[in-house]
């Protein structure tokens, strides 16, 4: 029960890194990327799928620098094939798109 004359809680949101500028951002702000338990690494628009995930901005310049840049293997620990590239950044241009 809460006190008299008290403010309610505010809910903290979780803080994220882009791996492309490095620039910190509310989770829900940023694309989530992730390598799943069966090694695919995929584009996860929910942020709730599992495996190791990186997040990165909904601007070109940072999905190039992700995608081209070897952050995005870097940051999910596996190979990525350029077919992969290509399809993440099909994806991602679509939903930036979108936006």
């Amino acid at each position: 029960m809460a006190r008299k004359g008290a403010q309610p809680a505010v809910r903290k949101q979780p803080q994220r890194t882009c791996i492309a500028c490095r620039e910190t951002e509310g989770k829900r702000a940023l694309l989530r990327l992730v390598r799943t338990p069966d090694t695919a690494v995929v584009f996860d628009p929910t942020g709730k799928k599992s495996g190791r995930g990186a997040y990165v901005h909904a601007a070109d310049d940072c999905i190039g620098k992700a995608l081209d840049g070897g952050g995005l293997a870097r940051a999910l620990k596996a190979e990525i094939t350029p077919e992969v590239k290509g399809d993440l950044r099909r994806q991602l241009a679509a939903r930036v798109s979108q936006e």
